[in-house]
């Protein structure tokens, strides 16, 4: 593990324990290190314990088994250097999208003239200037992700956990959503743990790529994902083709484990 990385999980087990079923290993002896404004994916077949890490690492599931430690502190529950982005949203629909936004800002407590200057800079980041005053419904679905990435990056967390944000939109949104959180993390340059299932995705946006079995999860590989993403053509390209065709051949050999042994 680097000594200069932001993230390091070590040796982290995770058991869920239902009520009125058998404990589930979700994930089994993983350790990881993410480096400081590192973009990260976490690429596996479904319940292979993706989620599962992130939340961990968000402190919204207690450590019990191994460590993580942000910046060498012990991760013992959630905190402002860490902000996340689910799948679905997770917008207040009663508040307009500058509402929205400036919430986690009034958490803060920032003089009022200062929230508005640092919520507007952020709706302009992110490509909804013109919508301050539209609500949730009004918006389609790339623009509440929009929304709900502004609402995160305004607290200025140095680390961003990313959900599989973009799994609830169409194709075309998504496509386009990829190529805008590109440019957002080019220029604000944080630590991003991005999880997703889908090998394109990860490719095109993450620097490495850290490849989970089937449950229980462990690392089983992790991939440089050396493409220039400068190119606009990228995804076109001999190499971004072959570097999807081996990441892929990863995945699918664990997702066919997965199915066999029930855990998908």
């Amino acid at each position: 593990m680097s000594s200069t990385a932001h993230i390091v999980i070590d040796r982290v087990s995770h058991e869920y324990r239902p009520a009125r079923r058998r404990p589930v290993l979700a994930l089994d002896d993983v350790s990881l290190a993410v480096g400081d404004r590192e973009f990260l994916a976490l690429l596996g077949p479904s319940g292979c314990g993706k989620s599962t890490l992130l939340y961990l690492v968000g402190g919204f599931l207690p450590v019990e088994e191994g460590t993580i430690q942000v910046e060498g502190r012990p991760v013992d529950g959630p905190g402002p250097d860490r902000g996340i982005v689910f799948q679905h949203f997770a917008l207040f629909p009663w508040k307009t999208v500058i509402q929205n936004v400036l919430y986690g800002l009034e958490k803060k407590g920032l003089p009022r003239e200062e929230r508005l200057r640092v919520a507007h800079e952020f709706i302009e980041l992110v490509g909804l200037a013109g919508f301050e005053d539209s609500y949730p419904a009004q918006l389609s679905g790339g623009m509440k992700q929009r929304a709900a990435i502004a609402r995160t990056l305004t607290i200025d967390p140095s680390i961003l956990l990313m959900d599989e944000p973009f799994g609830a939109l169409d194709a075309q949104t998504r496509s386009l959503m990829q190529a805008e959180l590109l440019r957002i993390w080019q220029r604000s340059r944080k630590t991003v743990i991005f999880v997703t299932h889908d090998v394109h995705e990860a490719v095109f946006l993450a620097e490495r790529i850290a490849v989970m079995s089937a449950r229980p999860g462990r690392i089983k590989e992790i991939v440089d994902a050396r493409v220039d993403r400068h190119d606009p053509e990228v995804q076109r390209t001999p190499q971004f083709l072959e570097m999807v065709d081996h990441v892929w051949n990863l995945v699918r050999a664990e997702a066919i484990q997965a199915q066999r042994s029930g855990a998908a």
